[in-house]
């Protein structure tokens, strides 16, 4: 028997059971160390584990096939791809630098921009304004044209009027009100969560709606405390993992 041993959840009865298990089977096939072995266990086996029926197994092992994670063959057992790629990490490493490298390697695209009233779910961080710029941007990685992840920053419009928005299929909103509005940026806090894909970011993301996703909220401040920048971005979760740096000394 393999040593591979996915990890274990807890099923909710008001979704899909194979799409639970897949779910969960996906995030330990894309999280495996090198060393780990390629083949996993038996169908009955993983049915067992996650306390589902054969079919259910069956289908939740469908879906991860069809994605090209893994390969089953006929009385020698199923397999995952060795070139099933990791998770992307994301990276807070505290500098506008490492926002930049972070989407090296993609290509974005503006969707809209414009004017528009401050979310209800931000109105804390703009208490004295009524309404945001707000960019709307699809970034896709570069070589395969797959969607990464959307994103969407409310702007103070004195702050917007003065950069084109080109630039921002270019460079990452932080870097464009450092380096070419010259905004006085103190501070960005940064707050990551675990979600479900709603149905706008599984259309955008190419993802089945209730995916995991990683849910980034980035809010710039200046020196006097004053929010400038509200950034709200959605990553795939089979696509992306989340890293903390700390330095201990």
């Amino acid at each position: 028997m393999t040593s591979f041993a996915p990890d274990s959840i807890v099923l909710n009865r008001k979704l899909p059971l194979w799409y639970q298990v897949s779910q969960s089977l996906r995030a330990s096939i894309l999280g495996r160390s090198p060393q780990d072995p390629l083949r996993l266990p038996t169908e009955e086996q993983l049915a067992g584990h996650y306390g589902v029926s054969v079919l259910t197994m069956r289908q939740a092992l469908k879906e991860l096939e069809e994605e090209g994670l893994i390969t089953r063959h006929r009385r020698r057992g199923t397999f995952i791809e060795p070139t099933a790629r990791r998770g992307t990490p994301v990276r807070l490493l505290g500098s506008v630098d490492a926002i930049v490298a972070q989407q090296s390697g993609m290509t974005t695209e503006l969707l809209d921009h414009g004017s528009s009233p401050v979310p209800t779910e931000l109105a804390e961080f703009f208490p004295d304004i009524d309404e945001v710029a707000t960019y709307h941007r699809l970034r896709a990685d570069e070589k395969t044209g797959e969607p990464t992840n959307h994103a969407r920053n409310h702007v103070r419009a004195e702050l917007a009027a003065r950069f084109d928005p080109d630039e921002l299929v270019r460079w990452p909103m932080t870097k464009v009100l450092r380096d070419v509005v010259r905004a006085d940026i103190s501070r960005i806090t940064d707050t990551v969560e675990a979600r479900l894909a709603d149905p706008e970011t599984a259309r955008l993301l190419q993802v089945p709606l209730l995916s995991p996703i990683l849910h980034y909220t980035g809010v710039t401040y200046d020196s006097e405390g004053r929010v400038l920048d509200v950034a709200v971005i959605h990553y795939r979760g089979d696509r992306f993992s989340f890293t903390v740096t700390l330095d201990a000394t």
